[in-house]
């Protein structure tokens, strides 16, 4: 392994202290980058390196991770805006590594001009695959404003050193699916519209926006979440076999699966929470949604008529994510089994708060009568992991040390996830107001939507 250089863009932010620093500390910790290697935390605040190290400690959830990064951490103060000040950062170390990761924590409007100022001071050389940028999410506000980013960001890096992030590919479950799918025969040929009835994307969180009311307030569920989480979850899920397990392979696959999505126009509902208007940051009238559902199907020969439900939101009872594959119920059920009612079968991929997979089986119950009932067969990952298991974070990062960007998305990727979710903006009405998930269900059935327990709270809620 070679030293690396990490220069971080938006090194005060949240998202470095509360997701950044734990998967910096346990590359480092797990040696997983080669001696030397160090952080170069940039920030428009005008602290030492000592003040910076001090603010940080101060806000680390884990002292480990301030001890173990302390000693390879060094702050510099740059005006972004100002290419000439990006010298600045050459000067921070006695050496800067000819092997180097830029990490944009930035909002996207940032994206062009900090990698205009990369390029012009030499920081970052197009072509040259030791030089990796990593731009945080979401990858512009719509589709026309992440086409400009684009442009603009093309004209200084090539698209081969791009990682545009979704920290939910870093999941285990995620990659896990991939194995579900295409390593295990009893999948193969089940995976399909002949046999799967529905599948169902959920992605709920029990808290409120907290701290994050003027970035959300701006984004949105939609954007904030399926823009990027859903829709490449549902990618994983109904992407024909690639051809190898190279990402471009792979890539080649899901975006054929994005733009095969057609949105049910009549399904789309949106929602907020009561109490958001007074969340600190949010406009008083603000019209954002905080919730939001629809329906859609593929335009593909393998899932044809096959229902996505979608489904995430804020303030929803529960912290629940997870993917849900129904099965067509049993051809011959009636035959066998004719006075009984048997469920149908299911997989359920569980990506937060644990993860996991279960599947839903009929079966026998012990005794001289054919009573049947379902029961679930269930894997966690942590009962599998040794040690620490790493975050998402950790293991992108990773990824992006050894030039592997199949956890990452591509142009075409982006591009085509904003399309659909340009064409929901444009056909949604206004938020409807409700509490919790029993609200905003009755929010759906007044559509006249099905609300089926897949939606519904899988578990009271402790707090």
């Amino acid at each position: 392994m070679t030293p690396l250089s990490f220069i971080v863009f938006g090194s005060t932010g949240d998202l470095m202290q509360e997701k950044l620093i734990p998967a910096f500390a346990g590359l480092f910790r797990r040696k997983n980058v080669a001696e030397g290697s160090h952080i170069i935390a940039v920030g428009r605040r005008d602290y030492t390196t000592d003040e910076y190290l001090h603010e940080l400690k101060s806000r680390v959830k884990d002292a480990a991770d301030y001890d173990t990064l302390k000693d390879v951490m060094t702050y510099v103060k740059i005006d972004v805006n100002d290419s000439d000040t990006y010298t600045e950062i050459i000067n921070a170390r006695p050496t800067l590594h000819a092997d180097r990761i830029f990490y944009l924590a930035v909002p996207p409007r940032l994206f062009p001009i900090i990698t205009e100022g990369l390029s012009v001071s030499k920081l970052l050389v197009s072509k040259n695959q030791a030089h990796r940028i990593v731009f945080e999410k979401p990858y512009g506000e719509n589709l026309n404003n992440a086409r400009l980013i684009n442009d603009q960001i093309c004209q200084y890096v090539d698209e081969s050193q791009i990682y545009r992030i979704d920290h939910y590919l870093g999941k285990e479950m995620m990659q896990t699916l991939l194995a579900l799918r295409f390593a295990n025969k009893i999948f193969e040929n089940v995976w399909d519209r002949k046999a799967i009835d529905s599948v169902t994307i959920v992605a709920k969180e029990s808290i409120g926006v907290k701290d994050r009311g003027p970035y959300f307030d701006h984004i949105g569920a939609l954007k904030d979440m399926v823009q990027s989480h859903l829709l490449q979850m549902a990618a994983l899920v109904a992407m024909d076999e690639p051809s190898s397990m190279d990402a471009e392979a792979i890539r080649d696959e899901k975006v054929k699966v994005l733009g095969a999505i057609s949105v049910d126009p009549n399904s789309i509902v949106m929602g907020q929470y009561a109490g958001y208007l007074a969340e600190k940051g949010v406009a008083e009238a603000s019209t954002t949604e905080t919730a939001v559902y629809f329906k859609a199907c593929l335009n593909n020969d393998r899932f044809l008529d096959v229902p996505f439900y979608f489904l995430t939101g804020k303030m929803l009872t529960e912290k629940r994510s997870e993917i849900i594959i129904k099965f067509k119920p049993h051809s011959k059920a009636n035959t066998y089994y004719e006075s009984l009612d048997l469920m149908p079968n299911e997989l359920r991929i569980k990506v937060a708060p644990e993860e996991g997979a279960a599947i839903l089986f009929n079966i026998k119950k012990p005794g001289i009568d054919q009573s049947i009932s379902d029961k679930e067969f269930t894997y966690f990952h942590d009962e599998e992991a040794i040690g620490n298991n790493p975050e998402a974070y950790e293991k992108l990062l990773l990824e992006v040390v050894h030039h592997r960007p199949t956890l990452f998305t591509r142009w075409d990727e982006i591009e085509t996830a904003w399309t659909i979710i340009d064409s929901i903006k444009d056909r949604a009405k206004a938020p409807k107001p409700y509490t919790d998930s029993e609200s905003f269900e009755a929010l759906l059935e007044a559509h006249r939507l099905e609300v089926g327990h897949d939606l519904r709270c899988v578990y009271d809620d402790p707090s």
